[in-house]
């Protein structure tokens, strides 16, 4: 291969690796909030910038212990299918974590994770 097609073939992927980084989905609104002190919810519910996999998107929570304090299964909004929310039982004052996974469309996934406290 000589250096202009090579050159050529490096220019072409830098340019559609931006294109690949705008399937992922990313939260945009949490509640409760990242950080946050809160009464205890009834539930987390996250809106993403684009629509979820349901089949394949989830949302757990857990104590500062790490123990999962869902128990309910995640859910994405059938009419909003940015939005994933999971129930939540009543809640003692402490810290928790949110865990999400979140599946676009087209299948690509991102995860994360946010803490918030109930007072």
């Amino acid at each position: 291969m000589n250096t202009t097609r090579l050159v050529a073939a490096l220019a072409l992927s830098l340019m559609l690796t931006p294109l690949a980084a705008l399937a992922h989905v990313f939260p945009q609104k949490q509640e409760p909030g990242a950080g946050t002190t809160v009464e205890a919810p009834a539930k987390v519910t996250i809106t993403f910038d684009g629509p979820l996999e349901p089949a394949f998107s989830s949302l757990t929570v857990t104590d500062a212990a790490g123990k999962q304090v869902s128990t309910a299964k995640s859910t994405v909004d059938a009419q909003q299918p940015s939005i994933a929310s999971v129930a939540l039982p009543a809640l003692p004052a402490g810290k928790y974590t949110v865990h999400w996974v979140a599946v676009a469309s087209d299948g690509h996934r991102t995860h994360g994770d946010y803490s918030f406290n109930v007072k």
